[in-house]
């Protein structure tokens, strides 16, 4: 399909052909691409970053759950890392279609992963292998709830804040730990939230700047403008964020489980966290 048809298409241009449903989000990255004289070149830079961003979030995390799988460890740990995988994956799809299905493929498991992290962080000083059920209810209570009022409402804000009531609840429980209880696993702690922030800062810069930055791009070469792609960043930086957040966990939990964590890296950069299954004495 040639540019100038996949933009009819999209934007219902074209006389009598279907128009699928986008998304409030694709409405707002289409309208902002159509309008630039320079629509191809936007698009293409804008659509690669945007989609390929999101493999940090699916490659890293699908070896972390099966590197915890091989350890032995809880299997909370292993959905983690698979949360974050079906973030990516429903991301990824997002960017490739701007469906609204899709959207929802990408948002409403972030909600679904966080309540996971929710989960370890907050369960991380019981005993081993015990499941509690209350926390287990409510936090699918809440991922119920959330899932169908966002169903009925669709509205944007909405999701959001509760994606940041979840962070927040995470956020406190980390500084708390990592100050007071494990204060030597500070640096990793405020690392993962740094690098998170980050990502979270450049993406309400990207939105509020839009014009100002789609005007840069397109006096800038094409490899260029796809590294300025501030919505991509944010995927790489909070699925970087995510993922440190998972091995804190991971360090919290077999530090009180008294087993011997190891951190190795990945092709010398990329840090996994292999656990020892014989317990320290």
């Amino acid at each position: 399909m040639s540019l100038s048809s996949w933009l009819r298409r999209r934007t219902g241009r074209a006389t009598g052909e279907h128009r699928p449903q986008l998304s409030t989000g694709a409405r707002r990255i289409m309208w902002f691409r159509i309008t630039s004289q320079n629509s191809k070149k936007l698009i293409s830079t804008s659509w690669i970053g945007n989609t390929v961003s999101n493999l940090i979030m699916i490659l890293p995390p699908i070896y972390g759950a099966i590197q915890t799988y091989k350890d032995g460890l809880e299997v909370r740990y292993v959905w983690s890392f698979l949360g974050i995988a079906a973030v990516g994956i429903g991301s990824w799809s997002f960017h490739m279609t701007l469906q609204y299905e899709m959207q929802l493929l990408d948002e409403l498991p972030m909600i679904y992963s966080c309540c996971i992290f929710v989960y370890c962080l907050y369960e991380c000083f019981k005993q081993e292998r015990v499941v509690n059920h209350l926390s287990v209810t409510l936090l699918l209570t809440f991922s119920i709830i959330v899932s169908v009022v966002y169903l009925i409402w669709k509205e944007p804000v909405f999701h959001q804040v509760m994606y940041a009531v979840l962070v927040a609840f995470l956020v406190i429980r980390s500084v708390f730990i990592v100050t007071w209880v494990y204060p030597w696993l500070r640096a990793l702690g405020f690392t993962s939230l740094s690098v998170f922030l980050l990502g979270f800062v450049l993406w309400n810069i990207d939105n509020i700047f839009c014009d100002s930055l789609r005007a840069t791009r397109q006096r800038l070469p094409p490899v260029v403008g796809a590294v300025t792609q501030l919505h991509a960043w944010w995927h790489i930086l909070t699925g970087l964020g995510s993922y440190l957040h998972i091995l804190l966990s991971l360090q919290i939990r077999s530090t009180y489980l008294k087993h011997r964590p190891k951190v190795k890296f990945l092709c010398g950069v990329w840090p996994m966290l292999h656990i020892e299954s014989q317990k320290a004495s």
